[in-house]
């Protein structure tokens, strides 16, 4: 397969996914969002139909998918799940109970299409994640996906930190749980350097590389570790 078969076959899939979500597109919105031109479009929609996909035609409109055709679940990456999973812990901060009851049930059924790995390490991180009453502040960080990564998979971590006063270490860690407070992201991890649990904001973190080294899983809650350092 070459670059432009997979780029075809990408966009294949990416225009029968938004098919899903949408009652009606138009060939005109297809071609825009995927750069291309509404012959290439016309082209991709009759091979959908060659392979068995009812997309219908509303003269005027639109395509449109045949009412009660439903495509096998969407694999969700990883990283994906985690950022839902993260999404779901803000939106139950919410104080419409409405709101949060629709969104609860929209991501009960996304979570049933993950497969099981996926899903267990969702748990994990669902379990050691939590947030402040106030979601609302500005939280500066671009390391919050790896590091979902690294705790869920036990990898070893090796970061350049900046501390309060301004000096920059080399740190070794082991990630246990992320906290959301009122100011900031804050990563609970075992630091090899200092051998015990410490706090580490993610907006100071300068440098960071997940190892392939793992480390062992610590055998506790996120609650027992509350309950044992506080």
């Amino acid at each position: 397969m070459n670059d432009n078969d997979t780029k075809r076959l990408s966009r294949l899939t990416a225009i029968l996914t938004q098919l899903q979500t949408k009652r009606l597109l138009t060939a005109a919105e297809l071609a825009n969002r995927f750069s291309v031109s509404t012959r290439t479009i016309y082209r991709d929609i009759k091979a959908l139909e060659q392979a068995g996909v009812p997309v219908l035609t509303e003269e005027g409109k639109g395509y449109t998918l045949m009412e009660g055709y439903r495509i096998p679940p969407v694999m969700f990456t990883e990283k994906q799940a985690n950022a839902l999973i993260l999404a779901e812990q803000l939106v139950l901060k919410n104080k419409d109970a409405s709101f949060v009851e629709d969104y609860l049930e929209a991501i009960n059924k996304i979570k049933a299409v993950l497969g099981n790995n996926v899903k267990n390490k969702a748990e994990l991180l669902t379990e050691r994640t939590r947030f402040s009453q106030n979601v609302n502040s500005e939280r500066n960080s671009n390391n919050l996906s790896d590091l979902q990564f690294a705790l869920t998979n036990f990898y070893l971590v090796g970061i350049e930190y900046t501390n309060e006063a301004g000096k920059s270490t080399d740190r070794l860690i082991e990630p246990f749980a992320i906290l959301s407070t009122q100011e900031n992201w804050l990563l609970v991890a075992w630091c090899r350097l200092r051998n015990e649990f410490r706090y580490f904001r993610l907006d100071r973190i300068k440098k960071l590389e997940i190892l392939a080294e793992k480390f062992s899983a610590h055998k506790m809650t996120l609650q027992e570790y509350f309950d044992k350092h506080y």
